[in-house]
């Protein structure tokens, strides 16, 4: 009898250890779930990390691009990877709208997608690499460790009108801005943690600059306002080539973006505004004191958003290159 039972958990434990690498420890109704190639390319996501930390090294301001560029691609139809897609003659390019002004370093994605094709040929979606670079562009710059899903499959199409009609302004309002987020099924202090975002980078001045001139943007600190004010003193023609740090940490991943904004020192309107609406305020307020409360908002959100509209199972397709479909 006894051993009857010890053969029965014996076998209990044996079929959970085959769950869990095959299936991943979670998953969810989208067809994602964590370790999702524990089987077909064990060190996949090793493999992405190392070459990122590489580019890091090299460049510490691809920590902001990276992670702004996941965020652009879940915006835009979902996270498909289709903001990687190069124009073609079915294609109109999304980095062609204005709305992704400033998005670069996209060759480091290339980087971890040509590794992991040497690994995994075939394997290992741009849509999934996407995600997971961002998630370690956090991590690496001191942020939470965000336990993201995988399983995405990458799309066949993109378009940049599509991209400038899903895609924020930089002067967006509070209300548009907690829209989009309910659209995506993201609440209130989730979407401002998201917001927390801007963290990380730099504001090119062509973005705020409405708040310099012809009149001084009255929710701006004085100061940063003539700071910003001779950063971006430059013909019209260079404002996109002039930029300001987000914040006084720009290259850490922590709460000064809401230190800073409720001191009045934001960037963009969406900054500023969110620190005096009524709707927001409290959240910022909150994140501002406490930065571990900050990164546990965050990395909700962060996940709900890497959740939006992905293809799996037979959808779309495994891109060999992230900039082309296969052919």
């Amino acid at each position: 009898m006894a051993c009857h039972v010890c053969w029965k958990f014996l076998c209990v434990i044996l079929l959970f250890v085959f769950r869990v690498a095959l299936h991943g420890v979670e998953g969810d109704s989208n067809g994602l779930r964590l370790n999702f190639y524990a089987i077909s390319c064990p060190r996949a996501e090793a493999i992405a990390r190392q070459a990122l930390q590489q580019g890091i090294s090299r460049d510490p301001t691809a920590a902001a691009a990276l992670l702004r560029i996941s965020f652009h691609d879940c915006q835009v139809d979902g996270c498909d990877a289709s903001v990687l897609l190069h124009s073609s003659s079915r294609i109109v390019a999304e980095t062609i709208s204005e709305r992704n002004f400033g998005l670069r370093r996209f060759d480091l994605i290339d980087d971890i997608k040509a590794a992991l094709e040497r690994a995994c040929p075939r394997t290992v979606s741009c849509a999934d690499i996407i995600q997971i670079a961002g998630r370690d562009a956090v991590a690496l710059s001191g942020g939470p460790s965000i336990p993201v899903l995988t399983g995405r499959r990458d799309s066949i199409s993109a378009s940049n009108i599509r991209a400038d009609a899903q895609l924020p302004l930089p002067n967006i309002s509070v209300g548009d801005m907690l829209n989009m987020f309910t659209q995506k099924n993201i609440s209130i202090e989730d979407g401002v943690a998201l917001l927390g975002g801007h963290t990380l980078g730099v504001g090119h001045c062509v973005n705020f600059q409405n708040r310099l001139t012809p009149r001084k943007d009255p929710t701006m600190s004085p100061l940063l306002s003539a700071i910003l004010t001779v950063i971006c003193q430059v013909p019209p023609s260079l404002s996109n080539l002039t930029f300001a740090p987000n914040d006084l940490t720009n290259f850490v991943f922590d709460n000064q973006y809401f230190r800073d904004i409720i001191q009045n020192r934001g960037l963009l309107k969406i900054d500023s505004e969110i620190a005096l609406d009524p709707r927001t305020a409290p959240y910022v307020l909150n994140f501002s004191r406490n930065q571990q409360y900050f990164f546990d908002k965050f990395t909700v959100g962060f996940l709900q958003l890497s959740k939006s509209k992905v293809l799996t199972g037979d959808q779309g397709q495994i891109r060999k290159d992230c900039k082309y479909v296969n052919s």
